[in-house]
C-alpha cells in the first residue's frame, strides 16, 4: 500500500508540474515605459517573442486605433530593422496646439534587414512615441501581424472581452492611467510640457531599444518559456519514475 501511494503521488506530481508550467504562449503585447497617462505622452514598447524553434521572426505590422488616433507617432530607429509609418486621412480631424490635423499614423511596419530577424529563443521591444493618449478611452487596442521567415503570419488581432478567458490570439492592448493630480498631463495644451516630455520620450526609447536581448538572459518571455519546458519535463520524468517505483515494489510482494 505504502509502494502504491508514493508512485499515486509522484504521478500527480508530474502532471502538477507539468500543468503550472504550462502557461499560455508568449504573445505580441504592449507596455507603456512608466505609466501612460490619458492626456499625455508616452513611450511604449510592442514586445515581440520568437516562439518558433525553426523560424526567425522577419516582420512586425502594427495597427494604430481609428477610434482613438493618435496625432503623434514617432518610432525609435532599430539596427537591422526598416521602419515604414503609414498615415491616412481622419473621418474627424484632431486638433493640437490650435492646429487641426487631418491626418494620423494607422499603421506602423518592422522589416528586418535580413532573414536574422527575432531568432528562436529570442525576444524584441520595439518603441514608439505616442500621443496625445486620448482622455475619455482606459485602453487602446492594437491589431499586429508577426511574420516568420519560413512565411508564416501569426494574427494577433483578438480583442479581450472582460469576463471571459484570453482568446488564444489577443491583440496588445494599452491599459491608459488617470492622468496626475497636479495636472501635468503633458497634452496638447502645454506646448513647454510637450517638448520637454518628448525629450524625455526620446531618451527612454532609446534606453528601450538597448534593453533588447535574449530572453534566456533576461528571464523575459522567451525564458519562461524555456524554463515552462525544462519543468514540465522534471515533472513528467518525476511521475513516470513514481509509478515505476510503485509497479516494481507491488511485482515483489507478489513474489515474496
Amino acid at each position: 500500500m505504502k509502494a502504491s501511494r508514493i508512485a499515486a503521488v509522484g504521478a500527480v506530481a508530474g502532471v502538477a508540474v507539468l500543468t503550472l508550467s504550462a502557461p499560455a504562449f508568449a504573445h505580441v503585447s504592449v507596455q507603456p515605459e512608466g505609466e501612460a497617462a490619458k492626456g499625455g505622452y508616452a513611450v511604449v514598447n510592442f514586445k515581440v517573442p520568437n516562439e518558433r524553434d525553426n523560424a526567425s521572426t522577419t516582420k512586425l505590422e502594427v495597427t494604430f486605433p481609428t477610434d482613438h488616433p493618435l496625432a503623434s507617432v514617432m518610432p525609435q530607429p532599430i539596427d537591422g530593422w526598416d521602419i515604414k509609418v503609414t498615415k491616412s486621412k481622419l473621418d474627424k480631424p484632431l486638433e493640437m496646439h490650435g492646429k487641426k490635423i487631418d491626418e494620423a499614423v494607422t499603421k506602423v511596419t518592422w522589416t528586418a534587414d535580413d532573414d536574422a530577424g527575432i531568432g528562436p529563443g529570442f525576444f524584441q521591444k520595439f518603441p514608439v512615441s505616442v500621443g496625445t493618449l486620448p482622455e475619455k478611452a482606459d485602453e487602446l487596442v492594437f491589431k499586429a501581424l508577426q511574420t516568420y521567415s519560413n512565411k508564416e503570419v501569426v494574427r494577433w488581432i483578438e480583442v479581450p472581452q472582460e469576463g471571459q478567458e484570453e482568446p488564444d490570439f489577443p491583440a496588445p492592448v494599452l491599459t491608459l492611467a488617470e492622468a496626475s493630480a497636479d495636472g501635468h498631463s503633458h497634452g496638447a495644451s502645454d506646448g513647454g510640457a510637450e517638448d520637454a516630455k518628448s525629450d524625455e520620450n526620446a531618451e527612454n526609447a532609446e534606453n528601450a531599444a538597448a534593453e533588447t536581448t535574449a530572453a534566456a538572459d533576461s528571464g523575459d518571455a522567451g525564458g519562461t518559456d524555456t524554463t515552462a519546458r525544462v519543468l514540465g519535463i522534471v515533472g513528467i520524468v518525476v511521475g513516470a519514475a513514481g509509478v515505476a517505483y510503485g509497479v516494481l515494489a507491488g511485482r515483489r510482494r507478489a513474489d515474496a
